[in-house]
Parts: structure tokens; sequence; C-alpha cells
């Protein structure tokens, strides 16, 4: 197929959602799949049969349309990896190392999926956060977390049965530090030695990428550690941390993952709140003007194509997470980003 064919190829492709083959290294995907506002975009009109949930955000009662997990089957013809969020809230084993709910629907995405299916799982909440944020009796109070780096728990609740369920098909592991302040957080070098002593202990099932949502956090001597022990950093472009041109200037111009791998995640708009984007991106059927008609979303998208040069510039894969709250609707925006991605290509000449 000549140059010519193989872009037209490319554009064909991305009009009909399909990402899967717009570079071998660069691999598209979504935090969360089963919306029923993707209907005709990812998934087939009258497929699946569509259920209700009610959603409370920011003190509205939402119903949001979700398809059950069979869809993920569709949802692979249009994109290379998924993003497992639903781990974050529980780990797949209990207390007692009985199977949780979470197992069971994972176990269901793993007899769904086709073979070529990649996924990312988000690891629970009570190892990667040192306080739990709890409501009760309309009260939200945060509480200590002692499971917080419990090595021995998180390889055996979580670990040990997602490489189990998935095997090849785990691509790796998001460690999701929260947001803290200055005040709430140890000093540099005793942040990096709590992380050595536990991410020196977990087995080497899978690649993890760190993800740390506090901004003071990003130093030279932070990157240095992740570098010399092959923790993959997560760029991630959330409410309160630096624009990614920024996070790829502090890590110094470099991916550190050993498996020579990168995650970048694009959840909300820089400077606005999670309930604040979800009700303007809900139903998540199209872009959002408030979302995706704005100087900032060029930016993301700019910034996001440019880190997927620098990535293969450097023979490193590219994972590029969408998410709904992002733009208004995950699909969309991939297209965006692939359409610019083949603009630059363009103008570079140095693609075909």
């Amino acid at each position: 197929m000549k140059t010519g064919q193989i872009h037209a190829h490319r554009l064909d492709a991305i009009e009909r959602f399909d990402f899967r083959d717009l570079h071998p290294r660069l691999k598209f995907g979504t935090a969360s799949d089963r919306y029923g506002g993707w209907i005709g975009q990812i998934y087939a009109e009258g497929r699946y049969p569509v259920s209700t949930r009610k959603r409370k955000v920011g003190g509205s009662s939402l119903e949001e349309r979700t398809l059950p997990v069979e869809s993920v089957a569709e949802y692979f013809e249009h994109f290379s990896i998924l993003e497992i969020d639903f781990t974050y809230y529980r780990p797949l084993l209990d207390a007692e190392n009985m199977p949780a709910p979470n197992y069971h629907v994972l176990a269901q995405y793993a007899e769904h999926a086709p073979p070529a299916a990649r996924f990312l799982l988000k690891a629970p909440q009570q190892f990667t956060s040192p306080v739990l944020r709890r409501s009760s009796g309309g009260r939200v109070e945060h509480v200590p977390n002692d499971l917080c780096l419990d090595i021995d728990a998180y390889v055996t609740t979580f670990l040990e049965p997602a490489a189990d369920l998935l095997g090849e098909r785990l691509a790796g592991v998001i460690f999701e530090q929260p947001y803290q302040r200055v005040s709430d957080t140890p000093p540099t070098d005793m942040h990096i030695g709590e992380l050595d002593i536990f991410f020196s202990e977990v087995p080497d099932l899978t690649q993890t990428h760190l993800e740390v949502r506090s901004p003071h956090l990003l130093t030279p001597p932070f990157f240095d550690w992740l570098d010399t022990v092959g923790l993959g950093f997560t760029f991630s472009h959330w409410t309160w941390l630096p624009p990614i041109i920024d996070q790829w200037k502090k890590t110094g111009g470099r991916f550190t993952a050993a498996n020579r791998t990168a995650v970048i995640r694009l959840l909300t708009p820089l400077r606005m709140s999670y309930e604040e984007s979800f009700r303007l991106a809900f139903p998540f059927e199209a872009p959002t003007p408030e979302l995706a008609g704005t100087p900032e979303a060029k930016r993301m998208i700019d910034e996001t194509t440019a880190l997927a040069y620098q990535a293969l510039d450097q023979e490193v894969t590219l994972n590029v997470i969408t998410n709904n709250r992002a733009f208004g609707n995950s699909p969309a925006l991939t297209q965006a980003i692939a359409h610019r991605f083949l603009d630059f290509a363009d103008r570079k000449n140095a693609y075909g």
C-alpha cells in the first residue's frame, strides 16, 4: 500500500472511531467503557440491553445509561487498551482472600475481551492513599488508612488475582496517589523512601505506572528514583496538576518505565473540579462546547500529540487514555487527537 493510500486508510478508520492502527507504538483507550452515550460511535444501535443507574454528583442526581460487560468485545474493535477503574474502589479479594464482587466483574471482562485486548487496572485506593474519604450521616470525614502501602495485602488481594485473571492482557497497573497539601505530605526523601520500600517488594508481574497528584512532589529526585527502579510516570491532565508540557519538562525529557511504555490520562480540564466537569460532560454523547471548544482543550490535544512524538522518537509505546469529563465524549476526544497526530505527521513529512 502506497503512502497516500495508507494515509487515506487511516483517515477513514479515524472517522469510524477505529484507532487501533494509527501507529504500532500509539495505543488509544478510555477510562472505563459501557457508556450508553457511545451508542452509534463505539457500540451498534440495538445490539445490547441498556440499563440505568443513579449517580449523585455535586448535589445532583443523574441517571446514567450503561451497557453489559459483553459489549467490551465491540469496544476492542475500536480501541487497543482499556483502563479499568472499578478496582480503585475495592480489591479483587476480600479480607478472607475470597473473591469479591470486583473479581467476578473482571472475570467477565476476561471472558468477553479478545486475545489482543490489553487492560490497565487502577490499584485499590486502600493501598495507595494514606487517608480515605468516608461519608456517614451526610457528613464527610477523612480517616487514616492503615493499609496504605501494605505490600502483603496489595499483592494477595489485588495484584496476583489480577494477573491470574488477565494473563498477558494485563498491560499495567496505575498506582494513583491522591492530591495532598504540602503540610500533609512528608519531605521528598521520606516520600521516596516509603515508596521504595514498598515497590522493592512488589513482584514483577506487570509494569506499574505511578500517578502523583501533588505537584510539589514532582521533583528531580523523584524522577531520578522512578528511572532507577523502572517505574513509569503517569502524565495526567487533571484539575490541580501542571500542564502536560510542564510535567514533561519536570521528567527531564525522559520516560521511566522499565518496559518502555508510558501512560497519559486526560481526565479533567485544568482548574476544573470533578463535579463541574462531570456535569458539563453528562450524558457523554458528544463534545461539550464548554469543555471541547476552549483554548485549554486545544492545548491539551496539542500537548498530547507532542508527547506522542516524543515517545515515538524514544521508541516508547504511549498509552493514551481519554475520559468523557475532559471533552464531553471520550471517542470524540480520541478522534481529535488522532487527527492532530496525522496533521502533524503531514507537516513533518515523516510518517507513512
